[in-house]
């Protein structure tokens, strides 16, 4: 049923040619193209949907017994070509993708991207392409040449490099060009104007001949050298040779394993700063490359890059492993290994990491953070043709204490909507609670409707393995409304939505229930705003009130040298950090500029200004992250920021966090890492006698780490 409604059009197809000889990956059109199929009927998505595009776009793939090549020939001319300097998968400018499914699941497919300068990108897209993760990195090869005409991108896919199913005789397939200039994104397939790209649409890669069978170790492997040096007081430091070592091996084109042991993370830009009101903690994104790598397989189904409604719980919450304990000392992980794998339309993956037992002081009190063990497995089907169900578990153990979640996840979808459900079983010991989530989004042509709801038992305990804080509560949103597109004019989406929520706290003993009205409109030069109205009854440590929340948030990215966000609202509801209802308000401002091709400046500005009850103004935050990014050459950069924290009330700054990146990629997977962050707050400080100083604003942590990986590759 569901199959049949994802791809009722007719699919396009492109022949792979096999030749003995390969062509020289140098941007350079060899006569050996000629022997290749050519794909060149393009379509515009944006600006103007299904339109014919500006420039034109010829795509050609040949193979080899070891390899897949591609070239796509790009027509225009040098004065419109941007060509910027940037790193891996982090540049702009002109760039054209190859995506690829190589199981042929209508799920998943890998995308490999090139600029006019020669920067490679590779992500995988996941779901339907609802979703990316472009934490993956692959072994493969790229150049390009710039003409008079236009630009030439050559790329070299090594078959070792990915994974397939050697069975099938048809890949899915599709080819993606972005021209800033006309801010125009073309595809090689059509997809609807209301779902986006979809992999269940991609045309077919047709095999001639020729199947990859590509044997081998497959291995890769990642000495890592590293000295650290760690602030202990002035003129004092703790300085730590060491190694680690990473390891990936896929012994099949459908398995995957990965170890690392004594892993450093130094290199990571620190965490911006959060202001947080409300009674749960604050949710951070997980940076650090082991936890991040194919890190897909251990989430459940339902998210969706292109909304924000609708995410499953955090089971599995990475940051829990190696955390940062109160007194801001870290768990250290020994090793990590992690495997991923498919057979037909079954993926499974499993997790294991050790970390050290670490002492630390909370509330002058001494502790102890123990040795623990933690444990991932996952198996996922794919059913209907597009949908999946799946099987999660996440455990925790130390020599006291078992913690942990038994999950079942899934979804149903078509190309325009998607149904997601999420039933968990916590335990903790010998107790244990339950928890779900179910979400629906669907864009029509014409209309949108939004439903979630979320139930979290009162002994449903992850604080230990996952993020979900929220308990004994339980929720229900549903919004929709009408949505008109116009296929030609200055305003290309007008949408105008409305609708209610209800939210149950236990410890409040109340529902909350609130009205919810939104419009929202885009414009063909790339920027847009949302404006949000949100008013109802909460209760809140024993206050009933009435709630209110007014917001913007608007997005422009207008020129290719310049993008950012702005945004604002205004609020009354209860502040827990000052225990009592008052007036809430938010500004703030992110701005991205390309001052030359090779140097990117800008900052991140935010306000929040907090009111009391007698409906002044308590106190003034602003945090600003200015930073300049210097890429004198592709894949050598350098980055430098600075995290203010200032506050009204004690008019001068609070806190200053300064951080330095160098890196250098000076071969496919292989980095050159120089790192320094430093910290300055106005804690306790102590002169040489014990005798306490005043709250100046001193050094309160400095750590530079230099750093090597080099791959080895089998």
């Amino acid at each position: 049923m569901f199959s049949s409604l994802a791809y009722p059009e007719l699919v396009k197809q492109l022949k792979l040619h096999k030749i003995n000889a390969p062509p020289n990956v140098d941007g350079v059109i060899d006569p050996v193209w000629a022997q290749a199929d050519s794909a060149t009927d393009f379509v515009q998505y944006r600006p103007y949907f299904d339109k014919e595009p500006n420039r034109r776009t010829v795509a050609r793939l040949l193979t080899t017994d070891q390899s897949l090549y591609c070239m796509i020939v790009c027509y225009d001319q040098r004065k419109n070509i941007q060509q910027n300097t940037g790193l891996h998968d982090d540049f702009g400018g002109d760039v054209v993708s190859l995506m690829l499914d190589t199981f042929g699941d209508k799920q998943t497919a890998y995308k490999f991207a090139v600029t006019a300068s020669g920067i490679r990108g590779d992500s995988r897209l996941l779901d339907d392409a609802r979703n990316r993760d472009y934490s993956w990195d692959g072994v493969w090869f790229a150049n390009t040449r710039v003409y008079d005409w236009g630009y030439v991108v050559e790329m070299e896919i090594p078959y070792r490099s990915i994974q397939y199913d050697e069975r099938r005789q048809t890949w899915g397939l599709d080819f993606d060009r972005w021209i800033p200039a006309l801010t125009e994104d073309i595809y090689w397939n059509r997809y609807e104007e209301n779902e986006g790209q979809r992999i269940s649409k991609f045309g077919n890669l047709l095999f001639d001949d020729f199947h990859p069978t590509v044997k081998g170790s497959n291995l890769e492997f990642y000495p890592v050298g590293l000295t650290k040096a760690t602030y202990v007081r002035p003129g004092a430091y703790n300085v730590d040779p060491t190694a680690g070592i990473d390891i990936f091996y896929n012994p099949s084109p459908q398995l995957t394993f990965q170890l690392t042991g004594n892993p450093d993370f130094a290199q990571i830009e620190a965490d911006p700063f959060a202001f947080n009101i409300s009674r749960y903690e604050t949710f951070f994104e997980e940076r650090r490359p082991f936890f991040t790598q194919g890190r897909e397989i251990f989430m459940a189904s339902g998210r969706q890059q292109n909304t924000g409604f609708y995410r499953p719980l955090e089971l599995f919450y990475s940051r829990r492993i190696g955390k940062v304990l109160p007194d801001g000392r870290e768990v250290p992980l020994h090793i990590g290994s992690k495997a991923s794998g498919r057979i037909d339309d079954w993926e499974y993956g499993g997790f294991v990491a050790t970390t050290g037992e670490t002492e630390y002081v909370e509330d002058d009190e001494r502790k102890k953070e123990l040795q623990a063990g933690f444990t991932s497995l996952r198996v996922k089907k794919q059913i209907f043709g597009n949908s999946s169900v799946g099987l999660l578990f996440v455990g925790k153990h130390d020599r006291e204490n078992n913690d942990g979640v038994i999950d079942v996840d899934g979804a149903f979808r078509t190309s325009h909507w998607q149904l997601a459900y999420q039933l968990a079983r916590s335990f903790k010991n010998s107790s244990g609670g339950y928890a779900m989530s179910v979400g629906f989004t669907s864009f029509a042509d014409n209309w949108m409707t939004l439903v979630r709801t979320r139930y979290i038992g009162e002994e449903f305990d992850l604080d230990q393995i996952g993020f979900v804080p929220w308990k004994g509560t339980a929720e229900i949103t549903g919004v929709a409304g009408p949505r008109w597109y116009f296929e030609d004019g200055y305003i290309s989406q007008i949408l105008l939505y409305g609708g209610g929520a209800l939210n149950y706290e236990k410890v409040d003993h109340y529902t909350d229930h609130e009205i919810a009205l939104g419009f929202n409109m885009q414009f063909r030069d790339s920027w847009g705003y949302e404006i949000n109205v949100n008013f109802g009854k909460t209760k809140d440590e024993g206050i009933e009130y009435k709630s209110l929340s007014i917001s913007l948030s608007s997005w422009f990215s207008t020129s290719p040298n310049w993008n950012g966000n702005l945004w604002g609202g205004y609020s009354r509801t209860y502040n827990f950090s000052r225990e009592y209802v008052a007036f809430y308000s938010w500004g703030g401002i992110d701005f991205n500029w390309l001052a030359t091709s090779i140097l990117q400046v800008g900052t991140s500005l935010n306000t929040f200004i907090e009111g009391n009850p007698s409906g002044s103004t308590e106190d003034v935050t602003l945090n600003a992250r200015p930073y300049f990014s210097l890429t004198p050459l592709n894949d050598l950069n350098l980055r430098v920021y600075v995290d203010n924290v200032f506050l009204r009330s004690s008019e001068r700054n609070e806190q200053v966090l300064f951080g330095l990146l160098f890196s250098y990629q000076f071969m496919p997977k292989s980095w050159i890492y120089f790192a320094l962050n430093e910290l300055h707050n106005r804690g306790d400080e102590f002169d040489s006698n014990d005798v306490p100083l005043p709250h100046r604003l001193h050094v309160a942590d400095r750590v530079a780490v230099a750093k090597v990986k080099y791959l080895y590759y089998f």
